[in-house]
C-alpha cells in the first residue's frame, strides 16, 4: 500500500550515473534545502516512461521555479538509465533502485509485470523539506500518468 500525505517520506540512498561515475542520491540531503518530487516508473526504455520523462524534462523550469528538485525512479540498472538518458536527452537525475527497496519503502512494488517480474508501478510522490509526503499518487496502471497538474499546484501550496 502506498504512503499517504502526512507520512514521513522514507529516505533512501540511491544509484546515479554520470559523466563523472557512478554516484550515491540521498533523498535527506535535500531537507531542509528544498522539496522534492519523486517519479517512480516501472522501466527505461518503455514508451509511456520515454514519453513521462521526456515531458518532465521539457517542462523542467516549472519544477524549478517551484523549488523543486526532481528524480526519476525504477528498478533498472545505473547503467542502462545513463544510456536512456543519454539516447532520449532526459534531463533529470534517473536513481536506480535495482534491488527495489525505495519501491518497497514506498508502497509501489508491483509483483510481476507481463511476466517480467516485479517493477515499480508508475506513481509521484512531492516530499516537502522537512521530508513529509505533501502529495501521493499511484496511478491505476503503469499506462496512466500521474497528475502533474496536482504535483506543480501541491508545490505551489509549500514554496
Amino acid at each position: 500500500m502506498a504512503l499517504n500525505v502526512g507520512s514521513k517520506a522514507p529516505d533512501f540512498s540511491l544509484k546515479t550515473k554520470n559523466a563523472g561515475g557512478v554516484a550515491d542520491v540521498k533523498l535527506s540531503n535535500n531537507f531542509g534545502k528544498k522539496n522534492t518530487v519523486l517519479l517512480f516508473y516501472p522501466l527505461a526504455f518503455t514508451g509511456v516512461c520515454t514519453q513521462e520523462m521526456c515531458d518532465i524534462t521539457s517542462g523542467l523550469d516549472a519544477y524549478k521555479n517551484l523549488g523543486a528538485e526532481v528524480y526519476g525512479i525504477s528498478v533498472d540498472s545505473p547503467f542502462a538509465l545513463e544510456a536512456w538518458a543519454q539516447k532520449e536527452k532526459i534531463g533529470i537525475p534517473l536513481l536506480s533502485d535495482l534491488n527495489k527497496k525505495a519501491a518497497q519503502d514506498y508502497g509501489t512494488l508491483l509483483p510481476d509485470l507481463m511476466g517480467l517480474g516485479s517493477v515499480s508501478a508508475r506513481a509521484a510522490f512531492v516530499v516537502d523539506k522537512k521530508g513529509v509526503i505533501q502529495y501521493a499518487e499511484v496511478t491505476p496502471t503503469p499506462k496512466d500518468l500521474p497528475n502533474f497538474n496536482a504535483v506543480k499546484a501541491t508545490l505551489e501550496k509549500i514554496k
